[in-house]
């Protein structure tokens, strides 16, 4: 009994693990730039960024993210969100052409390169943010330092996952991922 017990409670442990695994938070400090990824929930991504830079935590704000359809990209939308929050203009820059974790990384560092900015805040959703931290950090290097932080998911909850389709799916995906780039070493 003792020993389906603590089976129990291991595999417990290992499966709410996962959860705040995926999620990793830093302490919000000043930055030289934010820049918001989009993906699940792209407004609330932006809003999280808006609200960091309203708050005096960077000068500058990167969108990055391609469109899904033939509509306007993300970066775009998210662009046109900022500006209706009272965002000058001249403090937004956008990446239209990402599609992926690796491209928002590569064409955010060309920016990011521009404004001679080292210190950013990432901004993703829960579950996307230790790969995005890794996929960043491999792509920008040494010389770049990355805060983490995550934009509130309505369909993602870091203790409670596996409990409904979307997040059990998500999670176990990111994970895969995770596993997959650990062993090979590929962000792509």
């Amino acid at each position: 009994m003792a020993i389906i017990l603590t089976t129990l409670v291991v595999g417990f442990v290992l499966l709410v693990g996962v959860g705040f695994y995926l999620s990793p938070q830093d302490n919000v400090d000043k930055a030289d730039a934010i820049v918001v990824v989009s993906g699940g929930q792209t407004t609330s991504r932006a809003e999280k960024g808006i609200e960091l830079y309203k708050q005096g935590y960077a000068p500058k704000i990167i969108f990055s993210g391609a469109s899904l359809d033939d509509g306007p990209s993300n970066a775009f939308a998210m662009r046109d969100q900022a500006l209706a929050s009272g965002v000058p203009a001249s403090n937004i820059y956008i990446d239209e052409k990402s599609q992926n974790t690796y491209e928002n990384a590569v064409n955010s560092k060309a920016i990011l390169q521009s404004l001679a900015a080292s210190k950013i805040i990432l901004v993703t959703s829960p579950y996307h943010q230790r790969r995005a931290n890794q996929t960043f950090e491999s792509v920008l290097g040494k010389d770049y330092q990355l805060i983490g932080v995550s934009a509130f998911d309505d369909r993602w909850s870091k203790s409670q996952w596996w409990r409904r389709g979307f997040p059990l799916f998500i999670s176990v995906s990111e994970t895969w991922k995770l596993i997959y780039i650990g062993i090979t070493g590929n962000y792509k």
